[in-house]
């Protein structure tokens, strides 16, 4: 039975030495090694793990949404 699209969203977590945009481009690299037809990702917040006076981590929390494939 065909019918419009189903999307379905998940919400990760990536983590970057070098700045809040790596770090979610990592977590959506990381959620394409199991997750087909990715089509957007959201940057719900983000944060940083702080040591002394620097930034050592950052970390963006982001919602991947990918389109669920239905089987024939």
């Amino acid at each position: 039975m065909d019918g419009p699209p189903v999307a379905k969203v998940i919400e990760l977590i990536g983590s970057s030495p070098t700045g809040w945009e790596d770090a979610a481009a990592n977590a959506v690299k990381e959620a394409a090694k199991t997750v087909e037809h990715i089509k957007a990702v959201y940057l719900k917040e983000c944060t940083a793990k702080v040591d002394g006076d620097r930034i050592v981590e950052y970390r963006a929390n982001v919602k991947v949404t990918f389109i669920v494939e239905r089987e024939s």
